[in-house]
């Protein structure tokens, strides 16, 4: 699509509340994706064929997949999560948006929330909503099925918060999309980790209230502090470029 038919952020009066602010820059980034479907389908096509390619190439077996099916959904819709974060901030780039969206009179730490939230329902919320069809395909239970939606409902905002720093780090650099995947992938471990073992110790039939309480409060941090250093990082990349 040419940059002249994509909607641009018009100048927000400053009578406008934040919330309004917020809610334009959503709807607006959710229309400019439904007008690009190839960008939202690739990250679900992605996950859907990790999911589905793993038991072919390591085992198939019934006992191996109940064990390791959570980790496999996990790290798929990581890495699905990180290949459409390329796409956040670098079309508004492109067009001279994203210059348009700093000097708003709003504040950009909140722009960029609902950015980063549009992005979350666009990615991460479909991945949330296929994972029970590809969790009974690698043979999971149905309260693990429960507990990997609920983990990946509460984990995958925290993946596109975090992202959303790295892609305003990396914005008009070459080779964005690699040094992305260095900056963020360190800075995801720990979701992906608690996120496999609360699943695995709901399998085991531990309580699993805990691990949940430290992802919700994973989320909390990354929806209070990751706006702000997205913000910083988005200025020193319009600074250089």
């Amino acid at each position: 699509m040419n940059a002249d038919a994509r909607p641009s952020v018009k100048p927000v009066s400053s009578a406008v509340g934040p919330l309004g602010a917020m809610g334009a820059v959503f709807a607006r980034d959710v229309r400019v994706a439904f007008r690009q479907r190839q960008d939202l389908l690739n990250p679900l096509l992605f996950f859907i064929m990790v999911v589905t390619l793993f038991p072919l190439g390591v085992s198939p077996e019934v006992a191996f997949l109940k064990q390791s099916g959570a980790g496999i959904l996990w790290v798929a819709a990581l890495l699905s999560v990180l290949l459409s974060l390329d796409h956040l901030f670098r079309h508004d780039f492109d067009d001279g948006t994203l210059e348009q969206l700093v000097l708003q009179p709003q504040p950009l730490f909140l722009l960029i929330l609902a950015k980063t939230a549009a992005h979350w329902v666009l990615t991460g919320l479909p991945l949330v909503l296929l994972a029970p069809v590809l969790g009974v395909m690698v043979h999971l239970d149905g309260n693990s099925i429960a507990i990997l939606c609920l983990t990946l409902l509460i984990g995958t905002p925290v993946l596109s918060m975090i992202g959303a720093i790295g892609a305003a780090l990396t914005l008009g650099l070459r080779s964005a999309g690699v040094l992305l995947s260095l900056l963020i992938i360190p800075l995801y471990i720990p979701v992906l980790i608690f996120g496999t073992g609360t699943v695995a110790a709901a399998a085991e039939g531990a309580p699993v209230a805990g691990y949940l309480a430290l992802m919700g409060a994973f989320l909390v941090l990354a929806v209070t502090l990751a706006p702000f250093a997205s913000a910083a990082a988005l200025r020193i990349s319009l600074s250089n470029s």
